[in-house]
């Protein structure tokens, strides 16, 4: 199907994919080398829940399943954290015009370290499993940052 795409929904989510010990999945943007990111993506709909959202960027972006045996659904955990940042203007032709600002929900996923990883090869180029706090200083994303900064607060 080629066409014009929809613009982005203003609205996303964040999901910080770690191990018990504390590790976090970080992945490299192909169209930014050097930008490191937790899964990120936006609402496909208005009406798409944020639960799916987070379930279907994780397996889009990593190919992790989630309700899976090996990443059960109780491993998501909705943060309750939002975020409203301005979308960086090198993304915003992506947005209906006049959109600044987009809300983003945090999420957790714990994941056993030895999980299988898939990349999207138009997303991502590579990825790392990396101590939290080298995560955190890795992201390009001030708001990324932050949200692996309270992983030790969630994932106990």
């Amino acid at each position: 199907m080629d066409g014009p795409r929809p613009f982005k929904i203003p609205e996303s989510v964040l999901v910080i994919i770690h191990s018990a010990d504390r590790q976090v999945l970080l992945l490299e943007r192909v169209d930014r080398p050097g930008f490191w990111q937790s899964v990120t993506g936006s609402k496909d709909t208005v009406s798409e829940s944020l639960v799916d959202t987070a379930v279907r960027e994780v397996a889009e972006e990593t190919g992790i399943v989630i309700g899976s045996p090996q990443v059960p659904l109780a491993h998501l955990r909705d943060w309750n954290m939002r975020n409203v940042y301005e979308i960086y203007p090198i993304w915003r032709h992506r947005y209906a015009s006049g959109v600044m600002h987009n809300t983003e929900h945090v999420f957790g996923l714990r994941v056993p370290r030895d999980v299988s990883v898939t990349l999207a090869p138009r997303e991502h180029s590579r990825f790392e499993w990396l101590p939290w706090r080298e995560a955190a200083d890795r992201c390009f994303s001030p708001s990324n940052a932050e949200a692996i900064l309270m992983l030790p607060r969630f994932a106990s």
